[in-house]
């Protein structure tokens, strides 16, 4: 789930010359992360978290050094079913009493492409930490036209083993991998 091959694909939207590492936030109304997975091979089911935190401290003369880190409570997941979401957040899956915030944390960047990197990072859900690689890439960069300020979009993909996180009730009935889709936007920090 996250957040977030981002610092390394704002290398695109650089400018010439040395530069200090910046801050970029994100923009919690226009970012979300959307997960599906496999029920019992009838139909794929889609939940979303929306209106998360994070921030992106992107060095342009070594856009590999850059970090990103996200984090949100779990208890913002959209299901669009009541009885789904009061599972998830049981001891069966999320035990969000316990362990109520998702965070993910940067330890790895690496350039793939003009617009693309994999961001690898240190994904905590349910009170377990795992490595996870997202797959991202640069939507656009530039000054956002209503802000009149920097901004950025970008979108990554992963796969994430609910086992890998002590979530593995019901696996192989109901698929261990889920698919993660982030979208976010990130403007400069003033």
């Amino acid at each position: 789930m996250k957040t977030f091959a981002l610092a390394a694909a704002l290398s695109v939207a650089a400018t010439a010359g040395l530069a200090a590492p910046e801050k970029y936030v994100l923009d919690p109304s226009h970012s979300q992360i959307v997960f599906s997975y496999e029920h019992l091979g009838f139909s794929t089911t889609y939940g979303m978290f929306s209106g998360f935190d994070g921030e992106i401290i992107f060095d342009q003369e070594e856009p590999e050094a850059s970090s990103v880190t996200v984090s949100f409570p779990v208890t913002s997941m959209l299901t669009g079913w009541e009885q789904r979401f009061d599972h998830f957040m049981s001891g069966d899956f999320f035990g969000a009493d316990a362990n109520d915030v998702v965070t993910f944390t940067s330890t790895d960047i690496e350039l793939t492409g003009d617009t693309t990197a994999e961001i690898t990072g240190d994904l905590t859900m349910n009170g377990v930490t795992q490595p996870v690689v997202l797959e991202a890439v640069l939507n656009q960069a530039g000054v956002h036209p209503q802000a009149n300020a920097p901004w950025a979009g970008f979108s990554a993909t992963a796969t994430v083993l609910r086992s890998d996180y002590d979530m593995g009730m019901f696996v192989p009935y109901v698929s261990d991998e889920v698919q993660v889709n982030i979208s976010i936007e990130a403007q400069k920090a003033e």
